[in-house]
């Protein structure tokens, strides 16, 4: 716990995890998990099945496509590609949750999209870089599957439109939305084109304190001392929170790489305690010569999205207008 922290506070007991001698974390809690529904019948948002893309670290990705196509030409309504990168806390809900399932069948749905969302490995069982090797490995996996025109997923290789796109995150799945944009620009994707990139609630993090953070410090969703448990167990052992994967600042060097990122939507809310964090970052894409798309609104808080239906439509309205 950091100094500045109330000694009767315990991230912890807040977070409802206990962490093991072995490192590992026991989590105290009944999280409502969702099986892949892979009939597009009547009355659904969207189908969805489970594929597994490695088998030596277990990761998987659920793919989701809405139940009503556009075209029965397929041809001519191919569907932009959502790679999806859901907010677990980094160490606390698997993309199979109740919640991230509703969210990318609305997406599928109502922005009429194949979202790709990707069941990365969580800390502290798997420390950083982990979780951004296993969103790389997702949008190899979903090149490979117009590569391979006989054996490719069929979702994909029938419905997707390739040259569209688009990596998505929320929270900290914004923060490896980005890690993964950056590594992106290593691997030749062709036929695949990545067309935008949308950070939602970026988490980032960082030593010295901003007046988001003293400001919001006992915030109820989103407390400090909390966040700040999660970053010591995500983290590599041995790092600080100035280390690029917390802070974006850390960035400032290879300016010219983040400066070949395309376009990028970013939207953050004044209520959430990396508010500043967000700004630095979107500052830090400006920078670079970024096209960047800041949707910051004075009021809201971290995760309002999942309490307040109206936001959780405005935010598809933000993603849909991005992309069309």
């Amino acid at each position: 716990m950091s100094r500045d922290s109330s000694p009767a506070f315990d991230p912890y007991k807040h977070l409802n995890i206990t962490i093991n001698p072995n490192g590992s974390c026991t989590r105290h809690f009944i999280w409502p998990m969702v099986d892949p529904d892979p009939d597009p019948c009547p009355g659904k948002l969207a189908a969805s099945k489970d594929v597994t893309i490695n088998h030596e670290t277990g990761v998987s990705v659920r793919i989701f496509r809405p139940t009503n196509l556009p075209s029965n030409d397929n041809a001519v309504a191919r569907l932009p590609i959502i790679i999806h990168l859901h907010g677990s806390g980094w160490i606390l809900y698997p993309a199979n949750s109740a919640a991230n399932n509703r969210c990318c069948s609305q997406m599928a749905s109502e922005l009429t999209v194949i979202v790709v969302s990707v069941h990365y490995r969580l800390p502290p069982e798997h420390r950083l870089p982990a979780q951004y090797d296993d969103a790389l490995d997702a949008l190899l996996w979903v090149k490979q599957q117009v590569v391979d025109s006989t054996n490719g997923e069929p979702w994909l290789r029938d419905y997707a439109d390739f040259s569209r796109c688009y990596i998505c995150g929320s929270s900290n799945g914004a923060n490896i939305a980005f890690q993964l944009a950056l590594r992106s620009l290593d691997h030749d994707l062709t036929p695949l084109k990545i067309d935008g990139c949308v950070f939602y609630q970026p988490l980032f993090g960082g030593k010295t304190r901003t007046k988001s953070e003293l400001k919001n410090f006992a915030d109820p969703v989103m407390p400090v001392p909390a966040v700040d448990a999660m970053w010591e167990l995500s983290l590599p052992v041995g790092v600080d929170r100035d280390h690029r994967y917390c802070n974006p600042l850390g960035y400032l060097p290879q300016k010219e790489k983040v400066g070949r990122l395309g376009r990028c939507l970013v939207i953050g809310y004044g209520g959430d305690t990396s508010l500043d964090r967000q700004q630095d970052f979107v500052n830090l894409l400006v920078a670079a010569g970024v096209r960047v798309e800041a949707r910051f609104d004075d009021a809201g808080f971290h995760s309002i999205e999942l309490v307040d239906p109206r936001r959780a439509v405005a935010l598809l309205n933000m993603i849909r207008d991005f992309i069309s």
